[in-house]
C-alpha cells in the first residue's frame, strides 16, 4: 500500500474532478467521471450493482483514478491500485456524497438499486506537479 502524501490529499479533499477507468473484458479501457472521498490513506465511492464498471471492477480489481484540482489549473493526481467492493444497504455514501458535492440534496430515488462501496488502496500514486526532489 502507498500512502497519499500531503499534496495528494489536498487535492482530493479540495474541489476536483475525478475520472475512474476499469479495464472491459475485451482490454480497452472503460472511463466515468465519479464523486470520490478520501478516508485516511484509500479513496471511496459508490456504485450500483450491475453497472459496466462494478461488472469491471469485479472481473478486475485493478483501477486507475484521476483527480483533477478544479482551483489550480494543471494540478492533479493519479491513483493506482486496488478495490475491494463491500454492500451499502442504506446508501450512507450516496448521502455522503450528495452532501458534499450537491450541497445535500436528497438522492434521486433508486427503489431497485443495490448500492455498494468501493474502496481504492493505492499501490503507486503520481501527481502533477511533481514534488520537489529531497535535499
Amino acid at each position: 500500500m502507498t500512502t497519499l502524501n500531503h499534496s495528494s490529499r489536498d487535492v482530493i479533499d479540495g474541489a476536483h474532478v475525478a475520472i475512474l477507468a476499469t479495464s472491459n473484458r475485451d482490454g480497452r479501457p472503460q472511463s466515468s467521471v465519479i464523486f470520490i472521498k478520501r478516508d485516511c490513506d484509500t479513496v471511496l465511492f459508490s456504485t450500483i450493482e450491475g453497472r459496466l464498471k462494478t461488472r469491471n471492477m469485479r472481473r478486475d480489481p485493478r483501477i486507475s483514478l484521476v483527480v483533477v484540482d478544479k482551483n489550480n489549473a494543471g494540478r492533479y493526481v493519479e491513483i493506482r491500485g486496488t478495490v475491494d467492493i463491500t454492500e451499502d444497504p442504506d446508501k450512507t455514501l450516496l448521502y455522503d456524497m450528495y452532501d458534499r458535492y450537491m450541497g445535500g440534496a436528497t438522492p434521486p430515488p433508486e427503489p431497485d438499486a443495490h448500492r455498494l462501496i468501493v474502496r481504492l488502496t493505492p499501490d503507486k500514486l503520481w501527481q502533477w506537479p511533481p514534488l520537489p526532489a529531497p535535499a
